[in-house]
């Protein structure tokens, strides 16, 4: 069986550097050359996994095809990869300790002392080889959350020291950290940078490769002195200047000769490495780079004061607008400041409007007011998981009379829940609640508008739901126009409606957003720009 290359991403100075985006670059770099990767996310904090928190407090929580809530790191690194990540993919320090605290309630320790090390460890190790065990990868990269210095991320990174003894060549270090430029002085400071790796050397660990990020270029005498002073060797210390768009990050890395370094430093011979084939890759930057016209879309939701709440489906719009060849202009739009007398100066310049997920009621009449607009004014509007549910009640009480409309989740107190709860949908999970997590297979009804945007019958979507559309509905909407165009045959729940007067007016319970990805951009979101630009 072949040996697993394991590579660890940290970052020192600040947060928010972009170490999940220099993480995804690397092994978009590396599976350009024909190796296979995957990339893995370390969380210090002690939920057990990101499900529970306010999307204000972490951004979005994405969802892999196994059901797993997950940090929106993953995100990146499936649409950069185009391989889809699974549980194993992220891990949180509340994991960790649960599984240990689980085996020590087992009796697992033999009545030992669990501590920290070695048995927070030796779980931590574990769950990091995992993914790497079966040999089915070349390079498992490992993005360790937080910044060198917090105390929640102590754990991983002695993990990572041990490794480093364990794994030998088949283990590197990419430290990512700041070099800030003082404009009084008019120019760069590496000593953050040198603090940062010494904060890192007082762990046991020393970095390999140290990548800076930076909004002016740094020179070569600047990157000497930062070698010297790091212990790094010259041609590994490299720039990440800031850019325009995260997906020209990989072509920067590749002039930085990031991916030839951890090769050569790996063991591998260059002469014998393939070289990176990123033709499509390059050709998806040049046409977003190239793009003059705009198309504006609006994107109505709760959280919209922090644009990462929403990171994925962002990013699934920048990619249809690049296949279509235009610039995306964004209007985020606070649903909880809408209502009927102010929605038709929020929407009234846009092309397209998309009503987002969410849970709870706050902010939900301000949806049903965009929907309304966007219906009566046959603007193209797709709703994802709570936007599709808006979607049928504001259909069932502007359209079919039944003032009252609404959901058990917001008012459980009506007569008309055209939303509600599905008993035989209840999987008991955190909290006791029911939800329909992960992939589940959908059929389209021939004919309809969803069956020409995939041009299949039979597709399979991501969920994060805990209600479903009531079927006693059902034959009502239809012959009131609402088609419900896409089945899960297996529980007979709705899954997809469109409103068949309407150019494009489509609502979805799943999310598209979380299987859109740069080379295969997501065809409900191509479709729906196509439609705005009209």
């Amino acid at each position: 069986m072949k040996e697993t290359k394991y590579i660890f991403v940290t970052g020192g100075v600040s947060s928010s550097l972009g170490k999940g985006i220099i993480a995804a670059s690397l092994g978009k770099l590396l599976q350009a050359r024909g190796f296979k990767v995957t990339n893995q996310k370390l969380d210090p904090y002690i939920n057990i996994d990101p499900g529970t928190l306010n999307p204000y407090e972490h951004g979005e929580c994405y969802v892999t095809v196994d059901g797993h809530e997950a940090d929106l790191d993953l995100g990146h690194y499936e649409r950069f990869l185009n391989v889809e990540t699974h549980k194993a993919n992220n891990i949180t320090t509340g994991r960790i300790y649960q599984n240990v605290i689980n085996k020590e309630r087992r009796g697992d320790y033999l009545g030992k002392t669990v501590q920290v090390i070695p048995h927070i460890t030796d779980e931590i190790k574990r769950n990091i080889k995992m993914l790497g065990s079966k040999g089915d990868f070349d390079f498992v990269i490992t993005e360790i959350g937080g910044t060198v210095g917090d105390i929640e991320s102590l754990p991983y990174l002695e993990s990572v020291r041990q490794l480093r003894w364990e794994l030998g060549r088949n283990c590197l270090i990419v430290h990512l950290t700041y070099v800030p430029y003082l404009a009084a002085a008019k120019e760069l400071k590496t000593k953050p940078t040198q603090h940062s790796v010494k904060a890192l050397q007082e762990q046991g660990l020393q970095p390999d490769i140290l990548v800076l990020r930076t909004e002016h270029n740094i020179s070569q005498d600047l990157r000497k002195k930062v070698a010297l002073f790091c212990n790094v060797e010259p041609s590994a210390v490299m720039q990440s200047i800031d850019v325009p768009s995260i997906y020209r990050v990989p072509l920067n890395m590749q002039q930085e000769r990031l991916d030839e370094v951890v090769l050569t430093k790996t063991g591998f011979d260059l002469a014998k490495t393939p070289k990176a084939d990123l033709t499509k890759w390059t050709a998806f930057v040049e046409r977003m780079e190239n793009a003059t016209e705009e198309v504006h879309i609006g994107l109505v939701g709760k959280y919209v004061q922090l644009p990462d709440a929403y990171k994925s489906i962002i990013e699934s719009l920048l990619q249809a607008c690049t296949y279509n060849d235009r610039k995306l202009k964004l209007e985020l739009i606070l649903s909880d400041k809408l209502d009927d007398s102010n929605v038709a100066d929020a929407l009234g310049n846009l092309q397209g409007v998309i009503i987002a997920p969410g849970f709870g009621p706050r902010g939900m009449e301000g949806k049903l007011a965009a929907l309304k607009y966007a219906r009566e004014h046959n603007m193209p509007c797709l709703g994802i998981c709570l936007g599709m549910q808006a979607m049928c009640i504001e259909f069932a009480r502007n359209v079919l009379g039944y003032a009252d409309a609404n959901s058990t989740e917001i008012d459980s107190t009506t007569t008309h829940n055209v939303v509600d709860i599905m008993d035989e949908q209840k999987n008991v999970l955190n909290l006791g609640g029911s939800m329909r997590l992960g992939a589940y297979k959908c059929h389209l009804k021939k004919g309809s508008k969803v069956y020409e945007i995939y041009g299949k019958e039979q597709i399979s979507e991501r969920h994060r739901h805990r209600f479903e559309f009531n079927n006693a509905y059902k034959e009502e909407f239809e012959r009131n126009g609402m088609s419900c165009s896409g089945i899960n045959e297996e529980s007979n729940l709705v899954e997809i409606i469109e409103y068949t007067p309407n150019r494009w007016f489509i609502g979805v319970q799943f999310h598209p957003e979380y299987s859109s990805t740069v080379v295969n951009p997501h065809p409900l979101f191509v479709s729906f720009v196509k439609a705005a630009i009209g």
